[in-house]
């Protein structure tokens, strides 16, 4: 019997609404409930794909916080090392897509329970089983004290040898770019996998030229530099090789969590020793799946389903 690896996130999740019409949101009427959030889209995302994934957060005393537990822990994360916090509002937002499939997100997430997540929380029994730990950057632009928890965290990675991938995940609503560099020079040096969006990578470093990107990834001792460029594929630098794969061409409904489902695809694909040809091809499926359904994570598709798609296992509808 195959290895199920282990994988340990941690974040914010939100009730999202998705409105019910695309166009301006002064516009739109009516909206539906749902959930979202990176790193919780990227745990129900490895789940779908087999992975037995922990994910740490703290939700609020609400009723929409038992909507977010009841539905991830539905999915089959793990909910050991989430808890409830009265006091603090389950954090929103609103979704606005347009025609094309793209949009906006707005953010309401004053006193989000997260805030009460401390270093502390974060213990060594939490890693005993864990093969991979996936951080972003939405949650520590959420409070400057996060990276102190994203420290803890690197420390026992570190110690305990778990591969370490990071998305940046730029959120500048929720802080500037001064910070979000600063932060990220702090956190580079501990990442084993970072992936990133060509535009985020650009604002990082300053230039996205192929030689920049090189020597971003040896200044910081990455060992696979991924960077996702939408509708153009995605390429990883590893062992002083790039590779790149072309996007699937598929019709977008909503790119909302198509990276974080590329994030998980690629994860799986690292963690049961794909090629990096063979990781790119698999993430991108995964991303390209996501895009075709509206929501932050209906559309992350099953392991079954990546397989159909790529035309490497047959499903039996009837």
């Amino acid at each position: 019997m195959p290895k199920t690896f282990g994988v340990f996130t941690l974040g914010d999740a939100l009730i999202t609404f998705d409105p019910a019409e695309t166009g301006p949101l002064r516009y739109v009427p009516s909206f539906t409930r749902k959930v979202g959030g990176a790193e919780l889209n990227f745990a129900i995302g490895c789940a779908r794909l087999g992975l037995h994934t922990k994910w740490t957060s703290r939700l609020g005393g609400d009723e929409f916080a038992r909507v977010i537990y009841n539905f991830a822990r539905g999915e089959g994360v793990d909910m050991a090392n989430v808890e409830f916090v009265k006091g603090y509002p389950t954090s929103l937002n609103f979704k606005e897509v347009r025609e094309d499939g793209s949009g906006k997100t707005f953010y309401y997430r004053y006193q989000s329970p997260i805030l009460t997540l401390e270093p502390e929380d974060i213990t060594e029994e939490m890693f005993g089983d864990i093969d991979l730990i996936h951080l972003t950057g939405v949650f520590l632009a959420i409070d400057p004290k996060n990276l102190v928890i994203v420290k803890r965290v690197l420390e026992i990675a570190r110690a305990k040898e778990i591969t370490v991938s990071f998305d940046p995940n730029i959120r500048l609503k929720l802080w500037t770019l001064e910070q979000a560099k600063a932060v990220y020079q702090e956190v580079f040096p501990f990442v084993d996998i970072l992936l990133s969006g060509l535009d985020e990578i650009e604002m990082i470093i300053g230039d996205a030229s192929t030689e920049a990107l090189e020597n971003c990834a040896a200044q910081y001792d990455i060992k696979q530099l991924v960077i996702k460029d939408g509708s153009n594929g995605a390429k990883v630098l590893t062992g002083g090789i790039w590779y790149d794969q072309q996007a699937f061409s598929v019709k977008p409904i909503d790119t909302v969590g198509a990276g974080d489902g590329f994030d998980a695809g690629y994860v799986y694909s690292v963690l049961n020793g794909y090629t990096p040809e063979e990781a790119l091809r698999f993430a991108n499926a995964v991303g390209a799946l996501v895009t075709t359904v509206s929501g932050d994570n209906e559309g992350l598709p099953y392991l079954e389903e990546v397989k159909a798609f790529l035309g490497d296992e047959k499903i039996i509808e009837r």
